[in-house]
Order: C-alpha cells, then sequence, then structure tokens
C-alpha cells in the first residue's frame, strides 16, 4: 500500500483522441480529449490474441486524469484493475478510459444542444478506433461499460442506446428513480439561487470568476445546470431549469425530459436490448446521500419485470454512502471480465 505511483504488469497508453464529432461544441470544450487504453500482462507476447474490451466512464465532474487520485490506504483503479489480471483473478481484458468532462462538469455521455454529442463521440468514434488500434473482440458480446454515478447512468443507458455495441454493463450508485435522487436537490437550489435573483446564469458567471465550490451554492447549482444542460437544454443550447427558479414550481415539460433519461423508465422502452445482455452488475451503498440504493433496487425490479434474467444480474447493497466506494470498481471488472469471454476461454459462471 505504497503512497506513490506503483509499476504495473500490463501497460497503459496514454493517447489524445482527436474528435470531429466534439468540434464546435457549445461550451467550446476541447475536442482533443485524454484516451488511456490499458492492456494486460501478455498482451505484446500473443501477438494473435485478441481481447475482450471494458470501457470506464466517470461521475460527474470527473475526468480521465482522477483515475489515478490516491486517497490514504487506497490505491488508484489504475491499478486495482491491473492486479485483478496480474494476480489472475479474472481472465485479461483491454480496460478503456474514456473522458467525457464538459465545462459544467460532465456530459452524462448523452447527445444534447446544451453540451454536445458525448454518446456519438463514445460509441461511434472512441469504440470503433480503439477495435482499430488494439487486439480486440470486436463483438458486442465481447464489449462491456462501466462506471459510478454519472458514470453508472451513462452505463445503464448506453446499452440500452446502443445494444449493437455494448452486451454487458456494471452501475455503481448510477443515477435513476429521478424522484428520490435529483427532485429533492430542486428546493435547495431554489434557495441557493435567491443570492442570485433567481438567474442560474448570474451564478454560472460568478462561479467561473472565483475559486470553485468556496460558495455553498456551487454542487448544488452546478449539478442542476449541467443535467439541465444535458436533458432539458433549448434548441439553441441553453440550459433548461426543469422547475422555476423563484417558486420551485415544477415545469412538467422540461422536468418530463428529464424523465425521459431515468434508466427505471427507460427499461420497458429498451426491454428488447436489456434481454440481450450477457451480464448487469448493480449496486449502491445503502446510506447513499442520493438515495441510489432505492434506485439500485428499482432498476433490477424493472429488469425482472422487463424480461431480463435473473441469472445474469449480480445486485448488491453494501453499508456505504456515495462517495469512497472506488474499491467495489475491481470486483465489477473481474464480473464483467469473466462475462464477456469468447467460448473458448470457457463459459460465463452464473452469478453467485
Amino acid at each position: 500500500m505504497l503512497p506513490w505511483q506503483a509499476d504495473l504488469s500490463g501497460r497503459l497508453d496514454e493517447h489524445v483522441f482527436d474528435s470531429e464529432l466534439l468540434r464546435g461544441n457549445p461550451l467550446k470544450d476541447p475536442h482533443q480529449r485524454p484516451l488511456w487504453v490499458y492492456v494486460p500482462p501478455g498482451y505484446d507476447d500473443e501477438p494473435d490474441r485478441r481481447y475482450p474490451a471494458v470501457y470506464v466512464i466517470q461521475g460527474y465532474t470527473g475526468h480521465v486524469a482522477m483515475w489515478r487520485n490516491r486517497t490514504p490506504f487506497r490505491i488508484p483503479f489504475t491499478e486495482a484493475a491491473d492486479q485483478v489480471f496480474a494476480r489472475e483473478e479474472a481472465p485479461s481484458v483491454i480496460v478503456v478510459y474514456v473522458d467525457a468532462w464538459t465545462g459544467y462538469g460532465g456530459s452524462q455521455f448523452v447527445d444534447s444542444p446544451g453540451t454536445g454529442r458525448y454518446h456519438s463521440y463514445l460509441c461511434d468514434e472512441v469504440v470503433p478506433w480503439v477495435d482499430a488500434n488494439y487486439r480486440t473482440l470486436a463483438g458486442r458480446d465481447h464489449r462491456a461499460i462501466t462506471g459510478k454515478s454519472s458514470g453508472g447512468f451513462g452505463s445503464m443507458i448506453t446499452p440500452m442506446l446502443r445494444p449493437d455495441l455494448f452486451g454487458a454493463l456494471a452501475t455503481h450508485a448510477g443515477d435513476t428513480l429521478y424522484e428520490y435522487c435529483y427532485l429533492p436537490e430542486f428546493g435547495d437550489a431554489v434557495r441557493h439561487l435567491r443570492s442570485y435573483d433567481g438567474d442560474i446564469g448570474r451564478w454560472w458567471e460568478s462561479f467561473q470568476k472565483r475559486t470553485a465550490f468556496t460558495d455553498p451554492a456551487d454542487g448544488t447549482l452546478l449539478g442542476v445546470l449541467g443535467c439541465s444542460a444535458a436533458f432539458s437544454a433549448a434548441q439553441d443550447g441553453t440550459p433548461v431549469l426543469p422547475f422555476d427558479p423563484h417558486t420551485g414550481v415544477i415545469r412538467q415539460e422540461a422536468w418530463q425530459r428529464w424523465l425521459d433519461w431515468d434508466p427505471v423508465r427507460m427499461v420497458p422502452r429498451y426491454a428488447e436490448a436489456l434481454r440481450s445482455m450477457r451480464a448487469v452488475w448493480i449496486d449502491a451503498g445503502t446510506r447513499d446521500e442520493f438515495k441510489l440504493d432505492i434506485g439500485a433496487q428499482a432498476f433490477r425490479q424493472a429488469l425482472l419485470d422487463n424480461g431480463v434474467p435473473e441469472e445474469i444480474i449480480h445486485f448488491e447493497l453494501f453499508d456505504a454512502g456515495h462517495g469512497s466506494i472506488d474499491y467495489r470498481y475491481p470486483l465489477s471488472l473481474a464480473w464483467l471480465a469473466e462475462r464477456i469471454q469468447p467460448a473458448a476461454h470457457g463459459a460465463a459462471p452464473e452469478d453467485g
């Protein structure tokens, strides 16, 4: 448990990806993005072998470089993932770390006039590039996606929208069941906006001119602004809040646009895609501040109600809040790695 960077048994290649789809995005965020690709031990020794791939996406305000962040007595995910394969705890896969950061803190991994084409960037640019430049098993049965919080949300919706690309997923405390995880924040946002005459644009100008998170309003309003840009932006890119900023009254049309992106509510519309999954990992902490343990339960039940076989689902609640659950990532990584292997490497084990 060294407090500094350790050598990897595999290799982490750090690329700069030039995205055509992110050029000219509404927030003028960079179209050149870091893209990390990890290859497991032995990759260079077996030039004819091809590997499944697991795509890793980040939570809100996260970016690729944060996967190396070190916290006391824990190792970062880049090293924990390497240990999974170095210790032969799971069959080898390629791990792809995708950056979808925006000036608002995140994209929610959707295409939106408020932020840019981040869903298409992931699916139509990054995935084909990785397949072209690394020895992947390019079929959807051998490709998974995983993430936490907003990344967990992205991991739920991406296989629904693109089951041709992704055949497995893991969601750690993913955003879902919006009446519990998002709606309670709206009242706090209205209170915070009193200091800005109900104008979230004025708050945003202030946020950009000073040290971030020095105003108690910052965390709540950044999330509300970013999700409004992702889920309910006007065609000109202006984020439309799902509530009146002075009275707090819900704007039903805008709020419905948010609800249309709620994974629990999306399940019936994308039931066929979800029934085609090889593996679905769902977990959350029982003390999650955004009630995402309840959302996890609801998502699992929605899957079962719509014909997703129980034997492909791993569901787990554990004692934790929303933060400090990074130790869960290598657990789901190993589980997914087992289940997206080709038949030659053995049938995927049943969930236990």
